[in-house]
């Protein structure tokens, strides 16, 4: 795809999302926060009428959840939460693909039925789908959610290895090609009509892991400010992090992007400084595992089928969450040179990539979030 259609075409993505986004009155705001996948938040802000309250969970998306927000009252805070964690878990369970749900066809139940019927789906499986068929053709092919065959693989000899670390081997070559036989993502048919989806290759399989849970933290940061009326609210799931406004008197979120290398005294490389934002990252410090000492993450490159191995972390700045999930996983999976491209052709993103030997490089527009306070 050329440059200029690759703009367009991403820009077009973002602008139906927020014409999505206008009807319902809503205004997409995030920033980042730290822990499992890749920042650390600096709480400031100056004193306000309401008061900061935290929560955090770790029921859903297989991470850990927190949530820091102003209310008039704990009491007020408490019952947010619960709605929230409830919507957090709605998301989950739609596009979980190892667990079935009582009730819920999800993502699962769609790769169970592949090459046998059509299966019908809540429509947010098939907004979902329709995102990720969108970025795999923006991205040419380095994000795609028709790549379950593949990553299954992949999962089983990483968990493997983590429960056996001295039998860890790698997958051979020719059964991941022949796996990747079957990632057609034209093969997804959605009949958005009768709501629902159909793969047409009985041996594919949908994994969402990509945009999922990026797409999740941006409808329920939605929901809490069109339904339950939030004005300030920041929430993390692992690296994806999306927040409601600032600090209520106005002032933005100021984050630390962790350092990839965990056993460094430098907990955090730089401080952003950030507001009405989602800030996503990727790293390979979390989920991998070793073969003849050499780490191996989850993050698998469509066009080589191993996992990347350029970056120890890449870091997203868009408005919008889902996009930025897949963002982050594309700029993974391509050299600094493709990536430092890609994203100066977008529109509204900006990215940081910190390499194996902890040389860091910044997109042309990300210097101006960062912050020495």
């Amino acid at each position: 795809m050329m440059a200029e259609d690759r703009r367009g075409v991403l820009a077009e993505i973002i602008r139906k999302r927020r014409k999505i986004l206008k009807k319902r009155k809503q205004t997409v705001a995030a920033a980042v926060l730290v822990l499992m996948m890749g920042v650390l938040l600096f709480v400031g802000g100056r004193k306000s009428a309401a008061e900061q309250y935290e929560a955090s969970f770790y029921d859903v998306f297989d991470t850990q959840t927190q949530v820091i927000g102003y209310a008039s009252s704990k009491k007020q805070f408490t019952e947010q939460m619960e709605q929230i964690k409830e919507q957090f878990q709605y998301y989950n369970d739609l596009f979980d693909i190892y667990h079935d749900y009582e009730g819920i066809n999800n993502i699962k139940t769609i790769n169970d039925n592949a090459g046998k019927e059509p299966v019908e789906v809540d429509p947010e499986i098939i907004a979902l789908l329709k995102l990720g068929i969108e970025m795999e053709e923006q991205t040419d092919g380095n994000v795609n959610i028709a790549m379950g065959s593949v990553l299954s693989i992949w999962h089983d000899y990483r968990e493997a290895g983590i429960n056996d670390p001295k039998q860890a081997k790698l997958p051979e070559m020719k059964e991941l090609q022949a796996a990747a036989e079957h990632t057609d993502i034209h093969g997804i048919v959605i009949d958005e009509k009768a709501s629902t989806v159909y793969l047409k290759d009985p041996e594919m399989s949908l994994d969402v892991g990509s945009i999922g849970k990026g797409y999740a933290v941006q409808k329920v940061a939605e929901y809490a400010k069109e339904e339950l009326g939030v004005t300030s609210m920041l929430f993390s799931v692992g690296g994806n992090v999306c927040a409601i406004g600032g600090h209520p008197d106005g002032t933005p979120w100021r984050i630390g992007i962790q350092n990839p290398d965990v056993d460094s005294d430098q907990a955090y490389l730089q401080k952003v400084s950030v507001q009405d934002v989602s800030v996503v990252t990727s790293g390979n410090y979390q989920r991998y595992y070793e073969v003849d000492g050499k780490r191996y993450c989850h993050i698998i490159n469509p066009q080589t089928l191993l996992p990347a191995d350029t970056f120890s972390s890449v870091t997203v700045i868009t408005p919008d969450s889902g996009i930025a999930d897949a963002l982050s996983t594309t700029l993974f999976n391509m050299s600094l040179e493709e990536g430092m491209q890609f994203v100066k052709e977008q529109d509204q993103v900006e990215a940081m990539w910190v390499s194996e030997d902890g040389t860091i490089a910044y997109s042309d527009g990300f210097e101006a979030y960062l912050t020495e306070n």
